[in-house]
């Protein structure tokens, strides 16, 4: 699958984001880089799957909750309450992404390094446990 122009510049923009969100959390949240973060993760969402498809996926009655939290949150971090808020955003990525931790660990056992470092003994369980596998018994 390849990507247009817009979709790699969504993933460039949802990676800075995710960046920036994880150093506000690890310079003690940091309201600002917080801000941007979420900023920065919004927009390249949205650059990556289109504008009427996120609206779509965040306007889901299924995931309402999620929505609400996940907004309520980044509202939080904007309105200088930034523990509280991505406490409260943390629920509602959860919440709207969950379905997709999965896959996402799937994919990151197949690479590598981390893929023998999700198949160590210890960690193997609590990764099982966050996708959902089950072994046979």
């Amino acid at each position: 699958m390849w990507l247009s122009d817009t979709q790699k510049i969504g993933v460039g923009l949802t990676a800075f984001g995710l960046f920036f969100m994880l150093m506000g959390v690890m310079m003690f949240f940091d309201g600002g880089l917080l801000a941007i973060g979420n900023v920065l993760f919004l927009a390249g969402l949205t650059l990556v799957i289109g504008t009427q498809k996120t609206i779509y996926f965040f306007a889901r009655k299924q995931k309402i909750r999620g929505t609400a939290c996940f907004f309520g949150g980044i509202l939080l971090v904007f309105l200088k309450w930034p523990f509280i808020g991505v406490i409260v955003e943390l629920f509602g990525f959860i919440n709207l992404f969950g379905d997709f931790f999965p896959v996402v660990i799937g994919f990151l056992r197949r690479l590598p390094v981390i893929g023998n470092v999700l198949s160590a003994p210890g960690i193997s369980k609590i990764v099982d446990r966050l996708s959902g596998q089950r072994l046979p018994v």
